[in-house]
């Protein structure tokens, strides 16, 4: 009986780990904030991370490959959006934007395409110390030069917290139909995802414990316009 209650304790301190991770599952446009979900695909994996570098599920998080129960959110070049998790990011690591134009509808869109990088929150050095953006909002702006038309929005969290574990990816995809945009420039560098990231990226592999000094954020370099 003893055995079978440390059994039940353990499974149940799994399931309060699971819920406890964040997950980004609110979006907004300027000032405007939308219910949980909205205008993001939800995840169907509760709020556990990605861990296998060669799934589709890196895109857009486990059940995140359709966006036909998502309601694409029009937005302007240049405009400020925001991803919002449940709770604050406590896992230390990078916070990434991606977008990634759909050939059609977002709707129908898998992620499958060409994947470009618009900002990284990496960390800070000062006196020896290095200090991440953990936070639970996350605001940036839309590029003004890019082409009009829908695209899938992403932000990823990559916990690298645990060195010598495998390095955790949570990830949500809004859908938005980028209006006013002029369209002189075609992103680069492009990726797909998965195929972004490496075992072997140093910014996959840091040990964030032990001599951390400097540190490059895993994926392509940002595009600006």
């Amino acid at each position: 009986m003893k055995g079978f209650c440390t059994v039940l304790a353990a499974l149940s301190l799994g399931a309060a780990e699971v819920s406890a991770h964040y997950i980004f599952q609110q979006f907004s446009v300027g000032s405007k904030k939308f219910a949980v979900y909205e205008h993001l695909r939800k995840n169907t994996n509760m709020n556990s991370p990605v861990t296998s570098l060669s799934s589709n599920d890196l895109r857009c998080n486990a059940g995140g490959s359709s966006g036909a129960n998502t309601v694409t959110v029009p937005i302007s070049a240049g405009d400020p959006f925001t991803f919002i998790t449940d709770q604050a990011v406590y896992h230390q690591g990078p916070i990434s934007l991606y977008m990634s134009k759909a050939p059609g509808s977002a709707n129908d869109y898998d992620g499958s395409g060409d994947w470009f990088k618009i900002q990284d929150f990496g960390p800070s050095f000062s006196g020896g110390q290095a200090s991440w953006p953990m936070k639970q909002s996350y605001t940036y702006n839309i590029p003004k030069c890019i082409a009009n038309g829908e695209y899938l929005l992403r932000i990823q969290s990559l916990g690298i917290h645990n060195p010598g574990s495998t390095p955790q990816f949570y990830i949500s995809c809004a859908q938005v139909n980028v209006t006013g945009a002029t369209g002189s420039k075609t992103p680069s560098p492009v990726v797909k995802i998965p195929g972004a990231f490496k075992a072997t990226d140093p910014g996959y592999t840091a040990n964030i414990y032990n001599n951390f000094n400097s540190y490059q954020v895993p994926g392509p370099a940002v595009f600006s316009c």
